[in-house]
């Protein structure tokens, strides 16, 4: 249990002066656009000036699972090309109908997407950053932006504090003009937000629609192509870390007649629309054409549905029937009846019918005690019968809302609709209509009746779809887990995910050989395997496997590899609930520690941290307010702690959660655990008493990672984020105590709220921080960061994890799936203050390299990487690569080079131009001459040769 290492006179003073300010509390308020704007601009200098830019970032997949997709701007006039903009992934361009897809956003501040509009006739593309749903990880976004020439080069042109974009309306007759609908802040009150307009292609912005500080815009639709006659859906909900509050009394539609410069409500409680303080997201789609205009809305209505009396009684119990049942009412229960309610809720074996009895006969526990032991806020959020996704039609002459069908619509977005929010009608057709939420569905009677559509190789949870106005049978659906297509109506799909998208929430490594393999699980797509040599292609297709293998469902959370056979892996789905899968038996065991009948249930977080102990990898930890521990593989559990969190807050969010565990690689048994209420613990003795060690800290910020040293045992990093509040600061923290004083580090780190912290367990002073917009390594202890290479986009990373024996650190991003880079040379850096050449790979010689054995196709050129490093000081912009030979020099090329670390690609070849010259210099018994490939290069011929740098002021050699 814990032990609270000071006497309780002492906790009652703590007690009274927390009524003032306690210490170490940050102002954890909206941090100002204003900031975020100069650190953008800080964080361009950075990587300008980075010593460690010459890091090369590797994309190792996966590229068949995607990650969600929030909209899709198609050309009308080419149907096969569209841009695809995904949450946190980027925009992407395919001319070839999704056969392959190139980013063209890369260079913005960050990856997060709301929405993408596009002028085709112009080539203009609009972006809204900041994705549009509301879900855990739905990152804000730091404006608009605009391209003018297909993304190539782009422009911020305001609306810094939208946080937050719904959707963009052009003018097609003013290329300047749009209307955008601002969301605004997730987490907190903000003023930007709701219906803007600009006319001079956001050079200003004029705020045409407002409703409150917690309204903002989700939707617009156009009756007349986009000039005179719009239409906005305005959206109220309160979200907190342990709420969400999904509708609200400013949720309605707003119509306008004259562009978006004024706006009328269309929506009351007396004119058939669904409208009050359940009012949750609202979407849009109309239809004008020649069989007239018609406005529909689909609508979350958050209200409770209505206590009905069941034509045919229930034959079995559920968990709200406890909730005020009465003493005799449940002893006078059928005993097979509670028996298999027991069983079928996950009762403990050693809970009987009959053991229930005899408690509640004796006054030991209530009815209601069996109604808490499965009550959490998850089944708060989730199990809550509201009325769900309703669809309504809009009559502008009698202006009149009319609900289009009968029954609920069951299963489409169910208690979550803040999560949806997509309805299309057909440009042709004003009777044919599509619905998105978890399945997707689809009416041909204008709202009457459904069917789903849902079909093989769809993915579920849709959030964009493009109706092709030409061919009814045709059209583009974006969901969770990237792009389908379909040209039969939705009979069958294609499936088109060739970018690296993936969100991934976790990344593990094993030690298998010769190369490693990378797990990671992913928002909505499960948990996946695959080696780190991936290159991503189609060659599979043929043969059959694809490099990652599926692992298992749901939300893919953390992993751990029992590394002594790299057979045994731990991981599971949200809240908590894991498995130890032996993938050479293909047998697994389901573990998910549970309290005790009469207490509250455990509380877990989204992403329940688990831990294998490196000491002794039977053990494995694991916690969810409380700690538990496994001595025996995840077998038996012991819960070892008491709450180890604030309590919790009342909710639907699960809150007062554990969110990270490690262990000191130094001392088996010496634990860490934070919390996302900011409570931070160290035990001593495997988990058995527990010590506060936040003292020092900024207060109530959730605490992403704890990371103890590899290096001393009483050292410990810690990283807390104040996203949940929209609060952007990076903190990041040392002791050298254990956890007794703190010193912060990162002064230089941009305003990007940090997930993760890793220390280099060969080198102590490298550290790597991953943050909400991209990745940061430290040569000096965490004095000051430097970026790592521009091929790195500005993407959520969400974890790190170093691999031993290849040297390589494993990137999990939450939007460009997992990358690697290999820092052995950073490693041996560290301590340089010359120039330096790091040994080359040699290459094996093959007779082959230059030719193709058709001329239809490409011929095999080798290549490998050279490192070098330069002075942190160095002047130099430039050098000339020299391949020296038999004394002369074959090959010469001009190369940029940066202070630091520096890596290039390098080829076996000498200029052609010196082939009849080295053939002269050959010994006579030479096995073989310098010879043109079929690519007219000349490669190198077995020998040793001689790789030379050359800058002004120093020359370095390799052989």
């Amino acid at each position: 249990m814990i032990r609270f290492p000071f006497p309780l006179i002492f906790l009652l003073i703590l007690t009274v002066s927390a009524c003032g300010q306690r210490r170490g509390s940050v102002q954890t308020s909206p941090t100002p656009a204003s900031e975020i704007q100069a650190s953008i601009e800080q964080k361009k200098a950075m990587l300008e000036n980075s010593s460690l830019k010459g890091i090369s970032a590797i994309n190792i997949g996966p590229t068949i699972m995607s990650g969600r997709v929030v909209d899709i701007d198609v050309n009308p006039d080419r149907p096969q090309e569209f841009y695809v903009a995904y949450a946190s992934g980027g925009i992407w361009l395919t001319t070839n109908n999704g056969t392959s897809f190139s980013p063209v956003a890369d260079n913005l501040p960050t990856q997060n997407i709301g929405e993408i509009a596009v002028n085709w006739d112009k080539n203009i593309i609009w972006v809204g950053t900041g994705e549009n749903n509301s879900s855990r990880s739905s990152y804000a976004g730091v404006g608009m932006f605009v391209s003018e020439d297909g993304g190539t080069n782009w422009k911020h042109i305001g609306l810094e504090d939208s946080h937050h974009i719904g959707r963009i309306i052009l003018d097609p007759e003013n290329p300047r003009k749009a209307t955008v609908a601002v969301m605004g802040h997730l987490y907190t009150p903000n003023t930007e937000r709701g219906i803007y307009v600009t006319e001079d292609m956001g050079i200003s912005w004029k705020q045409t629609l407002y409703v409150n500080d917690q309204t903002g815009a989700i939707d617009i639709v156009t009756m007349d192509n986009g000039n005179q006659l719009l239409y906005a859906a305005m959206w109220e909900r309160d979200r907190k870390a342990w709420n969400f509050k999904e509708g609200g009394l400013g949720s309605g539609v707003y119509e306008s007649k004259d562009g978006g410069q004024t706006w009328r409500s269309v929506t009351s409680s007396e004119n058939g629309f669904p409208k009050g303080e359940n009012c949750g997201r609202i979407g849009l789609s109309g239809y004008f054409g020649p069989k007239g205009q018609k406005l529909y809305a689909i609508v979350d209505n958050q209200n409770l549905r209505p206590t009905e009396e069941e034509e045919t009684p229930s034959t079995g119990l559920e968990r709200i029937d406890f909730k005020d049942m009465g003493k005799e009412a449940l002893l006078a229960l059928d005993t097979a009846k509670l028996e298999d309610f027991l069983r079928n809720n996950g009762f403990p074996e050693k809970h009987t019918a009959e053991s229930i009895f005899d408690q509640v006969s004796a006054d030991k526990i209530s009815p209601k005690t069996i109604y808490e032991y499965l009550t959490d806020a998850n089944a708060e959020l989730f199990d809550t019968p509201v009325v769900g996704a309703e669809v309504y039609v809009y009559d502008r002459v009698e202006g009149r809302w009319t609900k289009t069908h009968e029954d609920y619509l069951d299963d489409v977005v169910y208690s979550y609709g803040y999560y949806f929010g997509l309805i299309r009608v057909h440009p042709s057709d004003p009777n044919n209509l599509y619905i998105a939420g978890v399945p997707l569905l689809r009416s041909d009677d204008g709202g009457a009746t459904w069917k789903s559509i849902q079909e093989d190789n769809q993915h579920a949870d849709h959030h964009s779809l493009w109706l092709d106005p030409k061919d009814k049978d045709h059209f583009i659906n974006g969901n969770d887990g990237g792009i389908n297509i379909t040209w039969d109506g939705g009979e069958t799909y294609s499936l088109c995910n060739t970018p690296a998208v993936g969100q991934f929430y976790t990344v593990a490594v094993d030690t298998n050989e010769p190369y490693y393999r990378v797990y990671g699980g992913l928002q909505d797509n499960g948990v996946w395997v695959g080696p780190s040599t991936y290159e991503a292609g189609t060659g599979w297709h043929q043969g059959g496997q694809y490099p990652y293998k599926f692992l298992m469902g749901g939300d893919g959370m953390q992993v751990a590899v029992d590394t002594r056979t790299n057979e045994t892996v731990y991981t599971g789905y949200q809240f908590g609930h894991y498995y130890r899968i032996d993938r050479q038996e293909g047998n697994r065991l389901y573990f998910h520690p549970k309290h005790e009948l009469g207490e509250r249930p455990l509380r877990w977080n989204w992403q329940t941290p688990i831990h294998l102990s490196t000491h002794n990898q039977d053990v494995v930890y694991m916690a969810s307010n409380r700690f538990h521990r496994s001595l025996n593989k995840a077998v038996n559990w012991e819960t070892l702690s008491d709450d180890l969190t604030k309590g919790g807050k009342k909710g639907n969010v699960p809150f007062g959660t554990c969110t990270t565990i490690d262990e000191s690689p130094l001392q088996f048994g010496k634990l860490y655990v934070g919390t996302d209420d900011g409570e931070l613990w160290r035990s001593d003795d495997g988990g058995n008493t527990w010590t506060s060690i936040k003292k020092g800290l900024p207060q109530d910020l959730w605490v992403t990672r704890v990371e103890a040293s590899n290096h001393h045992k009483e050292r410990v990093y810690v990283t807390l984020n104040g996203y949940r509040n929209d609060h952007f600061n990076a903190y990041l923290f040392v002791s050298e105590d254990g956890g007794a004083s703190w010193r912060k580090l990162g002064s230089n780190l941009p305003m990007e709220p940090l997930n993760v912290v890793l220390e280099d367990p060969k080198e102590e002073r490298i550290l790597y921080v991953g943050s909400d917009q991209g990745m940061y390594i430290s040569i000096d202890r965490g004095a000051q960061f430097d970026l790592i290479s521009d091929d790195f986009p500005n993407v959520a990373v969400h974890d790190l994890v170093y691999q031993p024996q290849a040297k390589d650190v494993v990137i999990g991003t939450h939007g460009r799936s997992i990358y690697r880079i290999a820092v052995e040379g950073l490693q041996r850096s560290i301590d340089l203050e010359e120039p330096a050449f790091f040994e080359v790979e040699s290459f094996s010689y093959d007779e082959d390299w230059g030719s193709n054995w058709s001329k239809w196709f490409d011929p095999w050129e080798p290549e490998t990487e050279v490192s070098f490093f330069a002075p942190r000081d160095t002047q130099e912009k430039s050098a000339t690569l020299k391949i020296i030979g038999m004394e002369t020099v074959l090959f010469e090329k001009e190369m940029e080079i940066s202070p630091g670390l520096n890596t290039f690609v390098i080829e076996p070849i000498m200029a052609p131009s010196k082939m009849d010259e080295a053939n002269e210099l050959l010994d006579e018994d030479a096995l073989t001459a310098f010879t043109r490939g079929d690519n007219e290069k000349v490669y190198l011929i077995p020998g040793e040769y001689t790789l030379e740098l050359m800058g002004a002021s120093t020359t370095l050699t390799v052989e």
